[in-house]
């Protein structure tokens, strides 16, 4: 019943008043993240925007000011997040426990695209640390608030993932015992950037497929949904074709004019996970599920359904984080 009454989810008028409630969306400064804390906030809801620049935030705030907030009267803050350093995206879920009672909604949608290999301070390739490790840590960090919040009455806490039917495209050979997997740079393959991505996002639901299961076995009724907003045309979208150089880039931004959707479109998935009532009134058809474009149920990639992959997954991002220094709270 729940995947068929998602078709017709509008976010505008399905989304039901939020006030009280506490969201953070991760990356939320432009592109979809922009768009999902848009309506979340003219829903009611309080809402931080995670994100690096200050500058970018700030501007991405008077904006959604200037466009009207709506009769919801919610309010929309920056928080610093930097999901390229797991200590600074640990150092943001501290200062926002410092200062909220509760969290409601986490929208884990700050990503890196197609990117060239690099490795940062702690040796992880940038798109990995960003998409998977720093988005995991992000949101254990958070737990703690996130599970109190679900204790109190009538609560109903999500953790939502925007992830990408890409994921479908990661190679199947790949393996996660320890740091030279999760650095495998795929340069004996047709387009090395494209499958670094899709491996990423292969890791990122994997996390959230684990999450779920952790959190059902220990009897927090939180939900995790990862989701495919579609093909959007974000600002992300917009640099890459802009790198590409004169020739292919000018045929990049044409494919993404005439098949990519907006990013208010683009968020029409997120918000059904986010603020949606289907999934919290069915929750054993939601937990833990990826959902498609048009909100309905579907099975992720069969590395994804893996189990004995995602416990070399969570075994060797475990041990990266101890060795770091970053004990996170259990679940």
């Amino acid at each position: 019943m729940g995947s068929f009454l998602s078709r017709s989810f509008n976010p505008e008028t399905d989304v039901p008043e939020l006030t009280g409630k506490v969201v953070l969306v991760s990356g939320g400064n432009s592109g979809v993240g922009f768009a999902v804390i848009q309506q979340l906030v003219r829903h009611g809801a309080k809402v931080y925007m995670g994100a690096r620049n200050e500058r970018r935030a700030k501007a991405a705030i008077e904006r959604l000011h200037a466009e009207g907030l709506g009769p919801g009267n919610g309010q929309v803050l920056w928080l610093k997040l930097d999901l390229s350093d797991p200590r600074e995206a640990v150092k943001a879920a501290q200062k926002l426990m410092q200062e909220e009672e509760r969290l409601d909604v986490l929208v884990n949608n700050a990503a890196v695209l197609l990117v060239p290999f690099a490795k940062d301070r702690d040796g992880i390739q940038n798109i990995v640390m960003v998409n998977y490790i720093g988005t995991c840590v992000l949101t254990r960090a958070l737990l703690p608030l996130l599970k109190r919040t679900a204790e109190q009455p009538n609560s109903d806490v999500r953790i939502v993932t925007v992830n990408t039917v890409s994921h479908n495209a990661c190679p199947s050979n790949v393996r996660f015992r320890n740091l030279d997997n999760l650095n495998k740079d795929f340069e004996d393959t047709f387009f090395p950037q494209y499958n670094r991505y899709a491996f990423s996002k292969t890791m990122q639901l994997m996390f959230i497929k684990d999450l779920q299961q952790r959190l059902d076995e220990a009897g927090i009724p939180i939900l995790c949904i990862a989701l495919d907003p579609g093909e959007v045309r974000t600002e992300g979208v917009r640099a890459y074709t802009d790198s590409v150089g004169p020739i292919v880039g000018p045929i990049y931004r044409l494919i993404a004019l005439l098949t990519f959707v907006t990013p208010a479109q683009g968020a029409r998935s997120t918000l059904f996970a986010a603020g949606s009532p289907i999934p919290r009134a069915e929750p054993n058809e939601y937990r833990g599920q990826y959902l498609t474009s048009s909100c309905k149920v579907a099975n992720p990639s069969k590395l994804v359904q893996n189990a004995e992959l995602r416990r070399e997954l969570w075994g060797t991002t475990e041990k990266f984080l101890h060795d770091i220094g970053l004990d996170l709270p259990a679940i």
